[in-house]
């Protein structure tokens, strides 16, 4: 699961396996209660965890239930635009430059997380504009209203239960009052959208108030952010992605985020730098990155860009936020590439079922290109002799619809 403002309601089914699963019988929700008689038993087991009277009392007015989120929660759709239509969207222009206006404007603060954490300013800001255009989106939902109605529909009850308690201790900590919970439909909080178990593990005070204030106070949310990029695995020092140019005769079945090559191997397939010098010839291992295949836009991935597939794990998005992130930071637009055409979201249906058909594992049949069906579609170009780009094609699905 992962955060979402400005693409909330378009993006990934995060969370599939919890939402196919039953939910135990010892979790009552609503097809074993009314919602009164829920929330009932779920303030007792609040009361059991430490959360005060005090505090439940406070949110009380704020939990009910909205069958709204239910709806928008059940009908997701996957994200379905190609990287060149999410970049061009969402990595303009103005974001680059109000991007780079806050990294001046806020550099004694960038410097004290860099040293703390070792994550650097363009990456923090990155994200801080796709997720709430630097707080200026943080969302419009009551947020213990919406986890709580997420809590009480059977669908994901026990995760959306242990996020409602999470919200509790926000308040018992004095973090955040129960008004001040205002998010995503999802129940994400803050300027970057953390849902309530990331926001009490990773929040930090920077400001030194006394709470971690990830609504109203920009230290409080540039240094939680860079927290939880450090906890999730974030290399001092490394970069995260760098635009490359391919050449045609390259291997293209090495294109592909579980083959890490030296950079010295890539430069000896003949990639260079974007502007076409050479690559450093060193041991640093990288990944080609191929989101769009062969003739679109070729990407280094570096160990960091993990970091980014663990913050949203849509291969659109994550090369976005590691893209615009690398354009804060002073590189260059990308290349101008023609790709061919995506395929329509009916026809990767069709490929995927075609796919799985074949003995492939994609994942769900959805009409989402995620990691799982990119390599399926890989195989399925090297048993045809194609360029193995991992990238579907209207070739590649008439290949499979001829037989």
């Amino acid at each position: 699961m992962r955060k979402c403002v400005l693409h909330c309601v378009i993006f990934l089914l995060a969370g599939a396996a919890a939402a196919n699963a039953a939910p135990p019988a010892a979790a009552p929700c609503r097809t074993s209660g009314s919602f009164e008689a829920w929330l009932a038993a779920f303030e007792r087991e609040a009361m059991a965890q430490g959360i005060s009277q005090a505090t439940i009392a406070s949110a009380a007015p704020s939990l009910t239930y909205d069958q709204k989120i239910v709806y928008i929660d059940r009908g997701q759709r996957v994200f379905t635009q190609t990287f060149l239509e999410f970049a061009g969207r969402m990595a303009a222009a103005y974001r680059i430059q109000r991007g780079q206006q806050l990294i001046k404007a806020n550099a004694g603060v960038f410097a004290r997380i860099e040293q703390q954490y070792g994550v650097p300013a363009p990456v923090i800001v990155s994200f801080w504009g796709l997720e709430s255009d630097f707080g200026a989106n943080m969302g419009k939902y009551h947020s213990l209203s919406a986890i709580a109605s997420l809590a009480y529909d059977c669908r994901r009850s026990e995760r959306f239960r242990a996020q409602l308690l999470d919200a509790l201790h926000l308040i018992e900590r004095h973090d955040l009052a129960a008004d001040d919970m205002i998010g995503s439909w999802a129940g994400e909080l803050g300027q970057t959208q953390m849902m309530p178990s990331e926001y009490n593990q990773y929040g930090v005070d920077f400001d030194g108030d006394g709470k971690r204030d990830l609504i109203h106070s920009v230290p409080d949310v540039l240094a939680s952010t860079a927290n939880y990029l450090h906890g999730l695995g974030w290399k001092r020092g490394e970069p995260w992605l760098s635009e490359v140019r391919v050449p045609a005769n390259v291997p293209w079945d090495q294109a592909d985020l579980s083959i890490t090559l030296p950079r010295s191997k890539w430069a000896s397939f003949g990639v260079t730098l974007a502007d076409g010098r050479p690559l450093p010839a060193d041991n640093l291992g990288a990944s080609l990155l191929l989101p769009m295949g062969r003739l679109g836009p070729a990407f280094l991935a570096y160990q960091n860009f993990q970091v980014y597939l663990q913050w949203n794990n849509s291969l659109v998005y994550s090369t976005t936020a590691a893209y615009l992130a690398t354009r804060i930071a002073g590189a260059p637009a990308m290349t101008h590439v023609t790709p061919p055409p995506a395929l329509a979201f009916n026809d990767v249906k069709d490929l995927q079922a075609r796919l799985a058909h074949a003995g492939y594992d994609v994942g769900a049949i959805d009409g989402f290109l995620g990691l799982k069906t990119r390599q399926a579609v890989k195989a399925m170009q090297l048993k045809y002799g194609l360029p193995a780009d991992s990238y579907p094609t209207a070739e590649l699905l008439a290949r499979m619809r001829g037989g």
